[in-house]
């Protein structure tokens, strides 16, 4: 459902392989995007190690701060895969092999193959909510505003795909690309805060970067008002423009 005031998110990302760099994250790019999308507002990204104390604390710093937190990394079968424990920890309940989270475990193994590692998978706070996994079975979980998914970038799409209707949304942030050439920013950074200050409604950036055909910049604008996003591009083009001239 769609909400006129802005939902915002973070994204705690939980693993020792991640900090160490054995592991490069795929997954904050994806999220970020989608979110984007959906009208909620990414708003902080953390990475902690695989310490229950420090997910703890992160979960509940997170959570008390952003309409939603979502979690990747740290619910396999292994005995580093403690975000389970420590999400139920961070809310203050109990955790235990959830029935309907080994059923849906029955749907790839065998009831002689549930051992204790696989049946870990199947480990859920109490009161959470299950979010299917169409690829391996072994879900992830949602708890109050805490979105708990998988590390496997393929696995934690397809949760992702599976929480998302559930989740309340706002107005989607628009963006406008102005293309500044070869400017280098010094030369229109004065002109981008006088348009900022002119147009306290939306936010602007500039992006430098090399292509193949060398050196450029870009100016985004982004807003939720399109007349708003409208009148600080048409400033910009105007700005960016006069300098081209200047340049000759």
């Amino acid at each position: 459902m769609s909400d006129p005031q802005p939902v915002t998110a973070a994204i705690l990302v939980i693993g020792d392989e991640i900090l160490s760099g054995r592991t490069k994250d795929k997954n904050i790019g994806y999220i970020a995007e989608y979110l984007t999308n959906s009208g909620i507002d990414l708003r902080e990204v953390r990475v902690v190690p695989d310490v229950a104390e420090e997910i703890v604390g992160a979960v509940n710093a997170l959570r008390a701060r952003y309409t939603y937190l979502f979690t990747t990394g740290g619910i396999g079968p292994t005995h580093d895969d403690i975000t389970a424990d420590c999400v139920a920890a961070a809310f203050g309940v109990g955790i235990d092999v959830d029935p309907r989270a080994r059923a849906m475990l029955l749907e790839r193994h065998a009831e002689a193959d549930l051992n204790e590692a696989r049946l870990r998978m199947a480990r859920i706070p109490f009161g959470a909510e299950l979010i299917e996994n169409p690829i391996s079975k072994a879900p992830g979980f949602m708890i109050g505003n805490v979105i708990v998914m998988a590390g496997v970038p393929s696995i934690m799409q397809a949760m992702l795909d599976r929480v998302a209707p559930r989740l309340r949304t706002g107005a989607r942030v628009l963006a406008e690309t102005i293309e500044a050439g070869a400017l280098p920013e010094g030369a229109y950074a004065s002109d981008l805060a006088a348009v900022a200050g002119a147009h306290p409604g939306v936010s602007i950036g500039s992006y430098p970067s090399m292509t193949a055909a060398g050196f450029r910049n870009q100016i985004v604008v982004r807003g939720r008002d399109a007349d708003m996003v409208a009148a600080a591009r048409r400033d910009i083009e105007a700005a960016v423009a006069r300098l081209h001239a200047a340049k000759g």
